[in-house]
Order: structure tokens, then sequence, then C-alpha cells
């Protein structure tokens, strides 16, 4: 069974990015220091760009050796490689172009160029998991969305009963409709699952999440890291606990 999540609060957006990405840079040190070389999977959106640049401005001060770390993500959109709204290219222009991250080690989910269709990109990232994954996420991050979904998983889609480990999104609630995310299976696969969320908007999927929802219906519900789940929160977001 998964331990007891934990909750912080912070009094603002600004101050979450910052915590957030100060723990990263930490949890990442420790775990270089141990003899590991640590996986984690990015999330997007706007927090996540926040703490994506909070990380740039505190990497040169910490102890992590990019050259020396695993970048996925959880869901990608299934667009050109090129196009704005790729979490991966947010994440290149926010911090990785700048820390020094080794680009063997940084696994992009397909985009319409690298792969015929959704089911066709999924399999090729599970392949890609499964070959340079390590066994498990260090840490895995998530933002969660009004409904309660994480990553491309969301309520009531059939992609919430998948198995393995990554699966294609068609009709997508939240455009671009096409998508490829990881599985409830492989986001479980963590030691540390982290959920980055901000804003009023978020509030009463956050509660309802946290009160053991049926992730069918919120699906944030259905995310645990086997050794530790902590919900970073601003202030709006924890309103209704």
């Amino acid at each position: 069974m998964s331990p007891t999540p934990l909750i912080e609060v912070h009094p603002d957006s600004p101050a979450l990015a910052t915590a957030v990405a100060g723990e990263l840079l930490t949890r990442l040190a420790d775990a270089q220091v141990a003899g590991g070389m640590p996986q984690i999977a990015l999330t997007g959106g706007t927090i996540a760009d926040a703490v994506h640049h909070e990380i740039a401005r505190l990497a040169p001060a910490s102890e992590v050796d990019w050259t020396r770390v695993g970048l996925w993500w959880g869901d990608e959109r299934f667009v050109a490689a090129d196009d704005p709204d790729r979490n991966a290219r947010q994440a290149r222009l926010a911090f990785l172009d700048a820390v020094g991250v080794d680009r063997a080690h940084v696994h992009e989910m397909p985009s319409t160029g690298e792969a015929v269709d959704v089911d066709a990109g999924a399999a090729s990232y599970a392949q890609t998991l499964r070959t340079h994954g390590g066994g498990e996420f260090e840490i895995v991050m998530l933002g969660i969305g009004p409904d309660g979904h994480v990553a491309s998983l969301f309520p009531g889609f059939p992609q919430l009963d998948a198995t393995g480990i990554a699966v294609g999104v068609t009709g997508s609630p939240k455009p671009p409709p096409e998508r490829i995310s990881l599985t409830f299976a492989a986001l479980n696969r963590a030691r540390s699952v982290w959920f980055l969320v901000s804003g009023d908007g978020k509030a009463d999927a956050v509660a309802r999440a946290l009160g053991g929802a049926d992730p069918h219906e919120i699906p944030a519900a259905g995310v645990a890291g086997h050794e530790e789940t902590v919900w970073f929160l601003d202030r709006p977001a924890a309103s209704q606990l």
C-alpha cells in the first residue's frame, strides 16, 4: 500500500515553483551520490513551465550532473515536433537547453513526423521506456486538470483501463485531440509522484482526488508513488481541503 499522501501548501504559484525546483535538484543530487542515474517524468502546463524556469535559475548552484539524468514525459501532444503545444518543446526552451542535459538521455514522445498515428507512437515510446527506463522512475511529476485528468488520462475514457506502458488518445476533450500518454501502470512505477497544482479552478479536483475518488471519475486518484506521493499546492488550489 502506498504511504499517506503528503500535502505542501505554498502562498502562491511562484513560491510553489521555487519549492518544487529546489526539492527536485536536491533529490537528483542525492540519487546521483548514491550511485544512481535518476529517471524522471516531466509534465507540461503553466505551473510546470514556472518550475522549469526555476530549475534553470537554481541549477548552477546545485550538485546535479545533468549528463546523468534520464528525462521522460507523462504525456505529449501528437503534433509536429516544432509545434509550440509540445510539452517537450516547452521544457527545452525553459531549462533543458540551459542546464547541459545529454540529448541521448532525453526521451521525447514521437511527433507526427516520427509515427504514423498515436497508437504507433505509443508503441514506440513503450519500447523506448522498456529499453532505457531502468525499471522505475525516481520522480513522476503531474499536473491535474479541473476535471481531474492527469497526463492525457481523461475521466470516462477507455485509456483509463489500458494495460501496458503507453497508449494513444484520440478525441481529447482538451485540444489538440490526439495525444500519447503513459498508462496508470507506467505512472505508478515511481518511487515518488509529485502533483503540481496551482489555482482555485483545480481545487475541487484536488479535494476529490485526496478524498479517495474513483479514478474513472478523477484520474488523479489513480496515481501514487510506492515510497512517496506529494501534493505541491498553492493556497487557491488547496482552498477546498
